[in-house]
């Protein structure tokens, strides 16, 4: 009997008898190869996701790789087989901000894969067509399970708009700072430093295309162009903005806990320091990870540490909070 993982409440999980559902008209019933399992993974089964953003009971995972198995009505039968990831925001399609791309802003409210609506922690998921992403027929499954974090880093990228020959930063080592090592490399940058507080993480960063890498208390110069900050720690976005040359571009996309140190709005005029920010990412992003995911410009599979069976959920759930330094991302096989 294939099961699911259902977080019932708050530190409440079982594991349910799965039945894969039937795709209706525009969707796609995907057999699901690899499912991540990160933070905000934990917070859903610990109670400390915002409220509004989760609802109980639910099946986790939004970070997934598979293949379609079946379509419903009004979707292209040649779809069936292929090799695909997808986005998580179940957008309106009708709003203004839909219209303009921006999906993950749609007025609609918030509805995302594997947090209000069921996820990938199951052997099959159902959802509709048009959020997913063909990959190339030779594609490894097992690191395209990682294309969620990467297509918010595409969005991070694409943001940042590093042109060639500018010096580039990132902050943070964790998943998202490695992956924006592999994208702002694709630019061909004249510097690309990371930053970050876990040296055991520099010789991968220079494998994946950094030039340097310092901590903090080696006081990290402050002239870079473009600093893409992917910590998530208190004092994360006001540290990467102390990288930045006057009228240097930063974006933000770690979400710290409450209290984290703002940027000073003195210090963001005087220096006309131009700022973005990203929460999740929309179809372009994900469009642009693809690419650069197929030519060869992007390899997440370095950064699994631990693959585990379903049922181990609870281990996984441990494992991603252990804050050990031998933990990188940690994958679930259904």
């Amino acid at each position: 009997m294939s099961s699911e993982v259902v977080v019932e409440a708050p530190g409440r999980h079982r594991l349910a008898s799965h039945e894969p559902r039937t795709p209706g008209a525009g969707e796609a019933l995907v057999r699901v190869h690899a499912v991540g399992v990160c933070g905000s993974d934990r917070e859903v089964y610990q109670g400390n996701r915002p409220k509004g953003y989760v609802r109980y009971p639910v099946v986790p995972g939004h970070e997934w790789s598979g293949t379609v198995e079946a379509v419903g009505a009004g979707v292209p039968g040649a779809l069936v087989g292929r090799k695909v990831v997808g986005e998580g925001f179940r957008n309106c399609q009708v709003c203004d901000r839909c219209h303009a791309g921006e999906t993950t802003l749609c007025t609609a409210g918030y509805e995302e894969t594997g947090f209000t609506r069921p996820g990938a922690m199951a052997p099959t998921l159902t959802l509709p067509a048009r959020l997913l992403h063909v990959l190339p027929d030779d594609a490894d499954l097992t690191a395209a399970a990682l294309f969620e974090p990467a297509a918010c880093v595409a969005a991070a990228a694409l943001k940042a708009g590093a042109r060639p020959g500018e010096r580039v930063a990132v902050v943070g080592t964790g998943t998202l700072g490695l992956l924006a090592v592999q994208f702002l490399k694709a630019g061909s940058p004249a510097e690309l430093l990371v930053v970050g507080t876990r040296p055991e993480r520099a010789a991968l960063a220079v494998d994946f295309g950094a030039t340097g890498f310092r901590t903090w208390d080696q006081e990290p110069p402050g002239d870079f162009d473009v600093v893409i900050e992917a910590a998530g720690s208190a004092s994360a976005a006001r540290s990467a903005a102390s990288l930045l040359r006057r009228g240097g571009r930063l974006v933000l996309t770690g979400i710290p806990a409450p209290g984290a140190e703002g940027l000073d709005p003195t210090d963001l005029v005087v220096r006309q320091l131009e700022t973005h920010t990203v929460f999740g990412a929309g179809p372009a992003a994900w469009a642009h990870a693809v690419r650069v995911f197929g030519a060869g410009l992007l390899s997440p599979l370095p950064l699994i540490t631990h693959e585990l069976p379903l049922d181990e959920f609870p281990a996984a759930i441990e494992l991603v909070g252990s804050g050990s330094p031998k933990v990188g991302k940690v994958l679930l096989r259904p």
